[in-house]
């Protein structure tokens, strides 16, 4: 019997029924880029978390509509209330308009997403694009009694918000009195009723790029503001799940939570999933030590860091293997396994689009193979309804392999496991590759060319010319490929 789908929520801190509100349909937000530089690793692995949740929630037959933002405004550097907008800083570092800096690295965002095979979100709206609703929700927290007016900024009340019945600092765990004692003084507090209460609306100095006009003077929203709006507008009062990396955890995430109270007195999320950091050889990934790489930098092997390059699917294969909150450590050794990994699983792959069923007289069913063909399908599942365990269910993935290859090396009939069995065999193989785990074959030649050289290759042989079958090994080793050998045929493979 198959297990139900439970995930992790970080306000209950516990695995959750899964539950949608309105099921089969099923609202997710995500919170995107600042798109003010390169997108980093840590980002990447936020994002494929979240890719393999929309694809596995689509394949079980859930109608998702997924939105991802794109933060172009509003999101200042340290991520507090006061200092530079980390886009407008670019802006005048590189001497462009700050549009132009939106542009050039959502597109660089988009591209990066690409290569790792990340589908795009069903909406992906901007903050610059709903300042209306954002300036809505300021004037319905300030008719409420939940935010007030200080300067030309508009801050939230968050002791009138706790006197109402609220709690800031439940998904955290943050308790209030230990906040306050942890608050420095910076810039801006004393417009501040208390140093906990956090920026909606931000007065803009003459010298702040981007700025627009608000009841409350020129401004720009708060960061926090930003994806409450979005969300609701597009998912509703209270949606099914809002993910992020785990140092969302703590602002952002718990003033969403206070925000959304605050507009409509309802919980405006049901599970709050967040994905664990990355590291390098047990270091924490940051610029200052150097061991912060972009992921064109591993798709080229051109870090110091590293031994060799990684194509994209290697790396998205790394980061399966591992479950989502735990720490992901990088290091060559781990790299390099996950490429030998990865080119076995997409060899089966393309293997087992060629293969086909022939029912043969005489050959005895083998139960025992068929059972465990089906409990390793099985297997997939329970372990990606067990809170996303793409580590175990990419585990229950090599045990199908070992069957794709039986077949492939004439070692199993395919009439032994029966025409069912094997139906199931290669289907949810592709599936669980393609549409669930979002790994694909890695463009190569294309079969046309490689099996016309193969075709060569066994001529040369036959006529014994051992310099051109050399060169045509070298060739296919050159792409990345194997010329195999086998009694039955020869045929190619990628290296593993």
């Amino acid at each position: 019997m198959q297990q139900p789908l439970k995930l992790y929520n970080t306000l209950s801190r516990q695995k959750d029924l899964f539950e949608p509100l309105n099921a089969p349909y099923v609202g997710m937000y995500v919170c995107g880029p600042t798109v003010y530089n390169y997108v980093h690793l840590g980002n990447v692995r936020t994002f494929l978390t979240f890719d393999s949740l929309f694809r596995y929630l689509t394949h079980i037959g859930y109608k998702v509509r997924y939105v991802r933002n794109i933060t172009d405004v509003g999101h200042l550097v340290g991520d507090g209330d006061d200092g530079e907008d980390k886009i407008g800083r670019m802006a005048k570092l590189e001497r462009l308009e700050p549009m132009e800096i939106v542009q050039r690295y959502t597109n660089d965002f988009r591209q990066v997403m690409r290569a790792f095979n990340i589908l795009p979100p069903s909406i992906e709206p901007t903050a610059t694009g709903h300042l209306i609703e954002q300036i809505e929700a300021v004037r319905t927290l300030l008719d409420k009694g939940l935010a007030y007016e200080s300067n030309g900024s508009v801050y939230f009340n968050i002791s009138e918000y706790n006197q109402q019945g609220n709690e800031y600092g439940k998904l955290s765990g943050r308790v209030l009195d230990d906040l306050l004692n942890e608050t420095r003084e910076l810039d801006g507090q004393a417009e501040k009723r208390s140093p906990l209460d956090f920026a909606i609306w931000k007065r803009a100095a003459p010298e702040h790029i981007m700025q627009w006009d608000s009841p409350w003077g020129k401004g720009f929203p708060g960061w926090h503001l930003e994806c409450t709006c979005m969300s609701s507008k597009y998912l509703g009062r209270q949606f099914d799940i809002h993910g992020g990396g785990m140092d969302l955890k703590f602002p952002h995430h718990e003033c969403e939570i206070a925000q959304g109270r605050g507009l409509t007195g309802e919980e405006p999320v049901r599970y709050w999933m967040h994905s664990n950091m990355l590291t390098v050889n047990g270091q924490k990934m940051s610029k200052s030590l150097g061991n912060s790489f972009l992921p064109n930098e591993l798709f080229a092997g051109s870090h110091p860091l590293l031994e060799q390059a990684y194509s994209p699917m290697t790396v998205r294969f790394f980061m399966l293997q591992s479950q989502y909150r735990s720490t992901l450590d990088f290091s060559n050794e781990a790299l390099k396994a996950a490429q030998k990994g990865y080119r076995r699983l997409a060899n089966g792959l393309r293997i087992i689009k060629t293969l086909e069923f022939a029912d043969v007289e005489g050959v005895t069913t083998d139960e025992k193979k068929k059972a465990d063909i089906e409990k390793s399908i099985q297997a997939f599942y329970d372990a990606m309804n067990d809170d996303l365990n793409t580590a175990v269910a990419i585990a229950s993935l090599f045990n199908l392999l070992k069957y794709v290859n039986m077949i492939y090396m004439n070692q199993l009939a395919p009439a032994a496991i029966g025409a069912d069995t094997f139906g199931q065999l290669k289907e949810k193989f592709v599936a669980f590759m393609e549409e669930v785990l979002g790994l694909t074959e890695e463009p190569s030649e294309s079969d046309a060319v490689l099996n016309g050289m193969l075709t060569l290759y066994r001529e040369y042989k036959e006529e014994k010319q051992y310099d051109k079958v050399d060169q045509i090994r070298s060739y296919f080793k050159t792409q990345g490929l194997v010329i195999k050998d086998m009694k039955h045929r020869i045929d190619w493979a990628y290296e593993e």
